[in-house]
């Protein structure tokens, strides 16, 4: 297969009729090649490929050359469906080889026909829009092969409608349902099965895996090799699988649709609605015991007066309505359903209100409009550890950030892969040519009152110097939105023309949209910009950071571990903390250069990066680019990109 896998990235390969801006890369090729040794061996590959390296073609054509089942996993839907569309019939064309591949996605994914019927049946609407929504969604369901919500544009994927067109693992009827024979998700699952390469995402992945449900874990037994694409994220995914979540949407769900089914089979029992309502009633009530959203500890939330009597209403609201569901199950399928979620949500809540296991944390999220239990693994690494050593396959984990100055040894550790064999590839693109590293002088500490205004303001000149273009990504959304407020009143004071978009204001692909089309735009925003996220070309030349992004100590989960490895003798900051920071680092400055045409700025507002002991691990992980704190160098970098560039102290 090496051979095979040389000649498709030389000069001669077949991508260069498909791909008109392909061209070999040493890197690409070297992946794989690597790639396709842990295929032929059954090992572990866990590698490091720079922006612009082409991993994803590095990883599919050994994946495709060497036959065999081969599961895809991504970290987003956006990916999933960029690598079923775009890469994988680019690949399989190129290398005409007759493999058949298939797209997986959760159940909520796609239009369910019972819970559909029933939405229209029963009339489950708020407004208008609902009303519309829900005739094209019938429609859409009538004409699709796939019934994918995505593929249905004109109907917003966060529409509230939905809710009641698709099914969750919880309200799926399985084989009782009526039309089960016609189910979407069993016809995706089935063409799974048949298919060579199957695309999932990590969310899907591990639900399915840890569940024991019938999508990935039916799929694996035959699986020869499996590649995830974005691995950074699996720490994160994969604890939220391996832990269990109990949430109050949950249980308010089952209190909807046991009033509709009661209302369908039951009307003659009066008890059951009463039911529904009180335990209603019960878990909007414990939602509000928390006046502020955000994570908080089980210990701490036991300090709140309300929350233990709360809690215990709850579960006695929860115990009555599953014994009245149990009196009535026989009379429907969609009864018999509601019994058996609210006796496995009342074993949830019984397991939770135990208290701490060893090696595990509980802790709550309060979102704005529900309250998540969750018990969370301090540690993933022994449970995964036994997930891939069960039979023999490859595994290949890739990302463009999963270690630090090459070191792969915290990403190893989190997910039990100490014996996988790693590998690093730097981007191919100019770094000392394309990109300036600045980092403000006399910006006071990170957490001083005035920060976020110290950082728009030290901001502003890049900002006219690069005429837009600029992306500023925060570590907070409330720092994020003080900087909006900051700059609309500088904008407007400066008579600046250039757009200004927060995130929010639309879902994150219409934004960019937006962004590129601009020209421009100045784009402020948090988490969900700092990854995933591609503009190639002049509209994007500015990134701002405003903090290096530390995990909050305050987290629930974040503090157990410190904790934990304080116990142990262990350097939580450094061995944990910094590491993951310079992770997530990377990745926000990967949103920079995207291509070997692109030219741009990096700011780091944050002073620790020059005057802590650390700071020279972090801006040494980072590409080698030239290095300023002068704020007329980097000015001059728009102007003239060859003359500027000094160096930060070493």
């Amino acid at each position: 297969m090496s051979a095979e896998v040389e000649r498709f990235f030389s000069e001669q390969s077949p991508l260069a009729t498909e791909v008109a801006a392909f061209r070999p890369r040493a890197q690409q090729r070297e992946m794989a090649l690597a790639v396709a040794e842990a295929i032929r061996d059954n090992a572990i590959l866990v590698a490091e490929a720079g922006t612009g390296t082409g991993k994803t073609f590095a990883y599919l054509v050994p994946a495709l050359l060497n036959g065999g089942k081969v599961i895809i996993s991504t970290g987003t839907k956006n990916l999933q469906d960029q690598l079923f569309q775009k890469d994988l019939p680019t690949v399989r064309d190129a290398l005409k080889a007759p493999v058949s591949v298939a797209l997986l996605k959760g159940r909520a994914n796609y239009v369910c026909h019972y819970h559909l019927e029933r939405a229209h049946s029963d009339g489950l609407f708020k407004t208008r829009e609902d009303v519309r929504h829900l005739g094209k969604i019938k429609h859409y369901a009538k004409v699709t092969d796939s019934g994918d919500k995505s593929g249905l544009a004109d109907v917003p994927e966060n529409a509230p409608i939905w809710m009641h067109a698709t099914s969750t693992r919880d309200n799926c009827l399985g084989q009782e349902c009526p039309q089960h024979k016609e189910c979407f998700v069993l016809k995706a699952r089935s063409e799974a099965m048949k298919a060579d390469i199957v695309v999932v995402n990590h969310h899907l992945f591990f639900a399915d895996v840890m569940l024991r449900d019938e999508g990935v874990a039916e799929l694996l037994p035959a699986c020869n090799t499996v590649i995830f694409d974005e691995a950074h994220q699996l720490p994160e995914t994969a604890s939220l699988f391996f832990g269990e979540s109990l949430s109050t949407s949950q249980l308010l769900d089952l209190a909807s649709d046991a009033r509709i089914e009661t209302a369908a089979a039951a009307k003659d029992f009066a008890p059951l609605p009463k039911a529904c309502d009180e335990l209603d009633r019960a878990a909007r009530d414990l939602r509000l015991v928390f006046k502020k959203e955000g994570r908080l500890p089980a210990s701490a939330a036991e300090n709140f007066r309300e929350f233990a009597p709360a809690l215990k209403a709850l579960g006695e609201k929860l115990a009555q309505l599953s014994g009245l569901l149990e009196k009535q199950a026989e009379r429907s399928e969609g009864l018999e359903n509601c019994w058996q979620r609210a006796q496995g949500l009342a074993q949830q809540l019984a397991k939770w209100q135990k208290g701490d296991e060893p090696d595990q944390v509980r802790w709550l999220e309060v979102f704005h409009h529900s309250l998540q239990l969750n018990t969370t693994p301090l540690s993933i690494a022994e449970i995964f550890e036994k997930q891939i050593g069960g039979s023999a396959r490859a595994w290949i984990f890739t990302s463009a950030t999963l270690a630090v100055k090459k070191d792969f040894s915290l990403y190893q550790a989190e997910m039990g892969l100490l014996k996988a064999k790693t590998a690093c590839w730097d981007s191919p693109f100019d770094y000392g040519e394309q990109a300036l590293l600045y980092v403000p002088q006399n910006l006071p500490e990170p957490n001083s009152e005035g920060y976020t205004e110290a950082v728009v303001q030290a901001a502003l000149p890049l900002i006219e110097a690069s005429r837009g273009r600029a992306f500023l990504l925060f570590t907070s959304l409330r720092a994020m939105q003080r900087a909006h407020e900051i700059l609309l009143a500088e904008f407007e004071r400066r008579g600046w023309d250039y757009p200004l978009m927060l995130q929010g204001e639309g879902s994150r692909n219409e934004m960019l949209t937006r962004f590129r089309e601009h020209g421009n735009a100045v784009l402020l925003g948090s988490q969900s910009f700092w990854e995933g996220v591609d503009v190639r070309g002049e509209a994007l030349s500015l990134v701002i950071i405003d903090k290096l992004p530390f995990a909050p100590p305050d987290d629930p989960v974040l503090a157990a571990r410190i904790e934990q490895m304080k116990k142990q003798g262990r350097n939580a900051f450094m061995e944990y903390q910094l590491p993951r920071a310079i992770i997530t680092l990377k990745q926000g400055a990967g949103r920079l250069i995207r291509d070997e045409t692109d030219r741009g700025v990096l700011m780091i507002c944050d002073p620790r990066i020059i005057g802590k002991h650390y700071g020279k691990r972090i801006w040494q992980s980072l590409p080698p680019m030239r290095r300023t704190r002068d704020e007329a160098v980097a000015v001059e970098f728009f102007n003239d990109p060859a003359s500027a560039g000094s160096t930060l102290a070493e």
